[in-house]
């Protein structure tokens, strides 16, 4: 990762499990993917110092923010940090420009000169002209989120953590919404983290990845990297591999896919004796035309009898062994008729190798 600013090392114990995290950031952001419950929102309620942990520490920018051993908790308005949450918590008596201005309030280097000017510069930097007396009621769900952001870095926290920032939103505005702010998160300076459930929000936003299950850490690295290679079957789960099967060894670039009627594959990787399944996402299947029907075309897969089912623009095929395919399609096309071929084929290198 990029030059540490955070560093996180702590353990909570929840209700399910404990929360037991270590990771460090820089700048850039990083993403936590996982699924409801597994620890996400408490770990940035633990940097922010909205609650406690159990035992750790926490560092920010050479400052320490919490150390048990230390016996040292900063209160949440000494930390620097700032923290968006899902429904924005906006102050609803407030117009937008009170609500950037209470964030200035807590620092003592902005007089009320100082105050407005700073106002202004964020109501004109997120689009906010002609909305600064209107109140959170009156605006829209996007406009609400700027508002938001403007609030937190208006004081220039040293970190930025974002809680879901999407889950309220309809979906017609996430796409919008998710530009807006990736061109925030790409001139921010300190150290970024987003919390997610949404796979392809933590793809198009985030630098780096945590996958969490339970409190823990299950993969960490490069976003794409992680994607392209997520190392065990829960990993891949998380970044949305709906095909997994139990694999049979062999040779070391050959398996049976138990699961897909004891289908043979050769994988370009080589497969290592703790490997246990194998994956294909759905996309990386390619149509073999009937001239290419030849046995020794490596992953040929035969299509069978399949179940199609029409999405706006895709194709949801189940293969006869069970394997799940998607194909691009208009918003115009409504049969399939003449695009379903009797095989397909699966390239080497786009089979994963997961253990666990």
């Amino acid at each position: 990762m990029n030059e540490q600013l955070l560093a996180v090392d702590i353990r909570k114990k929840l209700r399910e499990f404990e929360l037991q995290v270590q990771f460090t950031s820089g700048k850039g952001c990083l993403g936590i993917l996982g699924p409801s419950g597994c620890g996400k929102s408490m770990t940035l309620k633990s940097i922010a110092g909205i609650v406690e942990p159990d035992s750790g520490s926490i560092v920010l920018d050479n400052r320490t923010l919490y150390d048990s051993s230390r016996r040292q908790n900063l209160k949440p308005q000494k930390r620097r940090v700032g923290y968006l949450f899902q429904n924005y918590a906006l102050f609803p008596n407030m117009s937008v420009e009170e609500n950037i201005q209470t964030g200035l309030k807590t620092r003592k280097r902005y007089d009320e000169a100082q105050q407005k000017k700073r106002t202004a510069e964020m109501v004109e930097r997120f689009r906010l002209s002609g909305l600064e007396k209107r109140y959170p009621a009156q605006l829209s769900g996007g406009q609400q989120q700027r508002v938001a952001l403007a609030r937190i870095l208006a004081y220039e926290p040293e970190a930025l953590l974002l809680d879901e920032p999407f889950s309220a939103m309809d979906t017609h505005l996430r796409e919008r919404l998710r530009l807006e702010l990736a061109s925030v998160l790409s001139e921010y300076q300190g150290a970024s983290i987003m919390v997610t459930h949404d796979r392809d929000e933590a793809y198009q936003l985030c630098d780096n990845l945590l996958l969490f299950s339970r409190g823990r850490v299950i993969a960490a690295g490069k976003t794409k990297d992680i994607f392209n290679d997520p190392g065990s079957v829960e990993a891949a789960r998380l970044t949305g591999c709906k095909n997994i099967s139990r694999i049979e060894k062999l040779d070391d670039h050959r398996v049976r896919a138990l699961d897909w009627d004891n289908l043979e594959l050769v994988t370009e990787k080589t497969v290592a004796e703790d490997i246990t399944s194998v994956g294909i996402r759905a996309h990386d299947f390619e149509p073999v035309a009937d001239q290419e029907t030849g046995a020794e075309i490596e992953n040929r897969i035969p299509v069978g009898n399949p179940k199609i089912s029409e999405m706006p623009f895709e194709w949801y095929i189940t293969l006869s062994n069970g394997l799940w395919w998607k194909i691009g399609k208009t918003i115009h096309t409504h049969s399939a008729d003449g695009q379903i071929p009797n095989y397909v084929r699966v390239a080497p290198k786009a089979i994963l190798l997961l253990r666990g």
